[in-house]
């Protein structure tokens, strides 16, 4: 009787062990099965030709192996910045098939146009970012801009793109240290704006990412077409010297919080994102994707032989960046926002 006892313990401690093994086993092994056999979109907020499109096309080509189940990856531009992280956060597959590359404007874009932004970074699951950046404005050779000063001192036109750097930047540059940018906008992506800086439409861009420039338009420095004139980030690029920055410019503490916060973007450049409600275990498989991505040697080489940087941020950093900008006092945020409308200050 002692022994059949003793037999049914054991077979109860077996069967509770594997019990224990199930609930603890099965959340990863749905997640890894996931995505045998399916394709995942990778929404780009961005046309094609520049460097948000560049990036995601290279890294289309190897995520999928870091990914169990080994899912092809589709590359699909949506030009409008805020059309696609509205997209992402409302309407896109909620299952761990879609994600998203996103213009890193969308994340001061509440501040700016709170009615268009349908979507609150907060909630968006943050995957990581493929680099940080450094903006530099640029005149073409025929204009008459070849020093810093002369931007305070003579218009330039730059090329637009509504509600992205090009123009943001310009307008906050406008309003905080008061350059003369001139800013034609209807251009949907930077490759547009640089063809209109070619054609002579416009004498230059007032911000175009360091690493795109040199990516898109290696020629242009190899053969001296433009003069480079400000950088702007929270810190110095040290490839670009001694080349002053945009923040040695202002006056005063209110206005450089302001600019700081316009900066903040650029500590996490080239976002990517989940939308709301994918899994936690799904969210979790792809964040170790990327970081494996950031190891693949055939991934590195082909974006060191496409001349684009890639520096991942983790999406713990892109969470802290979130976090930060959420946490903006009313008065700098509405200060940021009137340096796009100036004639109502």
């Amino acid at each position: 009787m002692a022994s059949e006892i003793g037999h049914r313990t054991v077979l109860f401690r077996h069967a509770a062990v594997a019990a224990l093994l199930l609930v603890f086993c099965a959340p990863q092994a749905r997640a890894d099965d996931f995505y045998a056999g399916k394709q995942l979109t990778l929404l780009v907020g961005a046309g094609a030709g520049g460097g948000y499109d560049l990036q995601a096309r290279v890294a289309a080509r190897h995520l999928g192996r870091h990914i169990p189940g080994n899912p092809s990856v589709l590359v699909q531009n949506i030009p409008s910045r805020i059309t696609a992280a509205n997209m992402t956060y409302s309407t896109a597959m909620k299952d761990g098939t879609t994600i998203a590359l996103l213009q890193r404007t969308i994340l001061l874009a509440k501040l700016i146009n709170p009615a268009s932004a349908r979507f609150e970074i907060g909630k968006f699951q943050w995957l990581g970012s493929f680099n940080s950046e450094t903006a530099v404005t640029l005149a073409w050779h025929t204009a008459p801009h070849k020093r810093t000063q002369d931007l305070f001192d003579h218009e330039l036109t730059v090329g637009g793109i509504a509600g992205a750097d090009p123009e943001t930047t310009a307008r906050v540059y406008n309003s905080l240290i008061g350059t003369k940018f001139k800013v034609r906008i209807g251009y949907s992506s930077t490759e547009q704006v640089a063809h209109a800086v070619e054609r002579g439409e416009v004498q230059g861009i007032a911000d175009w990412s360091w690493s795109s420039l040199k990516a898109v338009r290696p020629q242009w420095l190899a053969e001296k077409k433009v003069t480079l004139l400000m950088q702007g980030a929270p810190k110095n690029a040290p490839e670009l010297g001694a080349l002053p920055n945009a923040l040695q410019f202002i006056k005063n503490a209110a206005d450089r919080k302001v600019m700081e916060l316009h900066f903040t973007q650029k500590t996490a450049a080239r976002p990517l994102a989940a939308p709301p409600g994918v899994p936690k275990e799904r969210v979790a498989l792809l964040r170790r994707a990327f970081e494996a991505l950031a190891r693949d040697k055939e991934f590195l080489a082909e974006m060191h032989k496409a001349r684009m940087e890639f520096d991942f941020v983790p999406a713990a950093q892109i969470e802290k960046v979130v976090a930060q900008i959420g946490a903006t006092p009313s008065e700098i945020a509405e200060r940021y926002a009137k340096a796009f409308a100036p004639e109502q200050k």
